[in-house]
């Protein structure tokens, strides 16, 4: 057994508000540091995102990558590798793949590399560049972590990479922050929200092309658009923020649901306000292992989720909530319909959920996985 404590370099594209980049926090705000600490590379630069870091072992370095081709960036990556002399890199996703390379060049023994999801430009997985990349980089990486069945069967299938190099870890999720509500759902921050004829559904992600938002905002235009009554009873919450935001907005408006649609933006309060919501959708085009399912799950809430990478391994369907083509508001709408007109399947969905979330994703578990990755490597060594 090696001696203790290590040091892991966490090689990122960017700090910022995401599920990646919580999922990294949370991972290093629990791991004991008697075994391990932590270093936080940005390829670019890191927000105030970084004051949730509680773990004092942990260091945060940006390289700000320029816009284009950096190759200077490689330099700068190599000589602070050199420098921290880390026992493990960790690189996640696309963005940060080609740092295995420089983390072979500056002498780190172990290297490890994390599959979050896909992004929009190459939501199957199937671009034959990208593919090119990872396939070059596993002969300086030695095990892979993708966070879904789905992505495992992509790692394998088309990136061909060897199933004794893969370990595959679901993100865990702190059911202790994420409760359901006591003594009936809490009050939302917003003016009309909160009436209890009033039903909530809402969404937590980032606004932009993969997450799909404007999908959503169809839906409720389907539900709304003919029938009043509904359109007095229902209300739906947007949380984030992100590059379509204007464009969102301005959906909302165009399909006269702007007055009974919410853009939260980016809040601190994710608990608080998913405890305000009666029902929770995700209508991503493409995911990995989402965390705001997750914490939807633990707050008691049912899940309506798009049939897209790993969202099938969190919901199962008609059991703790519904799953539904992606891009397809007609399919989004009749979901929410059925759990407008049914509040006992919603209870019992949410109670489901909050049960499969403490038996199969608790943060222990997860973190538990991790550290066993991570001591595997260095007893190989």
């Amino acid at each position: 057994m090696a001696d203790y404590p290590k040091l892991i370099a966490h090689i990122i594209y960017r700090l910022g508000v995401g599920g990646l980049e919580n999922g990294l926090i949370n991972l290093i705000n629990r791991i004991p540091q008697e075994h391990y600490h932590h270093a936080i590379i940005c390829l670019t630069d890191y927000t105030d995102f970084a004051s949730r870091i509680t773990n004092p072992s942990v260091s945060l370095h940006a390289l700000n990558k320029q816009e284009g081709k950096d190759l200077a960036l490689y330099v700068r990556l190599w000589k602070l590798l050199r420098e921290l002399r880390p026992d493990i890199v960790h690189t996640r996703n696309l963005a940060g793949i080609e740092a295995s390379i420089i983390g072979w060049l500056a002498g780190v023994p172990n290297r490890v590399h994390g599959e979050h999801g896909r992004d929009s430009y190459d939501i199957d997985g199937t671009n034959k560049k990208y593919l090119k990349i990872r396939q070059v980089c596993q002969y300086f990486t030695q095990l892979y972590i993708p966070l879904s069945k789905d992505l495992e069967h992509w790692l394998t299938s088309l990136v061909m990479i060897p199933e004794r190099k893969i370990r595959q870890i679901y993100n865990g999720v702190d059911s202790n922050k994420f409760q359901p509500a006591s003594g009936g759902r809490s009050a939302l921050p917003v003016e009309g929200f909160s009436s209890e004829d009033c039903f909530i559904v809402g969404t937590v992600g980032r606004i932009q092309e993969v997450k799909d938002q404007l999908t959503l905002l169809n839906a409720v235009a389907v539900l709304t658009s003919d029938n009043e009554q509904i359109r007095k009873k229902i209300r739906l919450v947007i949380v984030g923020d992100g590059p379509m935001m204007t464009e969102a907005v301005k959906l909302a408006q165009n399909l006269n649901i702007a007055d009974i649609t919410w853009f939260a933006g980016s809040r601190n309060d994710i608990p608080d306000i998913l405890r305000g919501m009666d029902l929770f959708v995700l209508p991503s085009k493409a995911e990995g292992i989402s965390n705001t399912i997750l914490e939807a799950m633990a707050s008691g809430l049912p899940v309506i989720a798009t049939k897209v990478g790993g969202n099938a391994e969190l919901v199962v369907n008609g059991e703790t909530g519904l799953l539904v083509p992606s891009k397809s508001p007609d399919a989004m709408a009749r979901a929410i319909e059925e759990y407008r007109g049914n509040p006992e399947r919603c209870l019992s969905h949410g109670e489901a959920g909050r049960k499969r979330v403490e038996q199969t994703f608790s943060m222990e578990s997860m973190v538990d996985s991790y550290m066993s990755v991570y001591d595997e490597l260095l007893d190989n060594r």
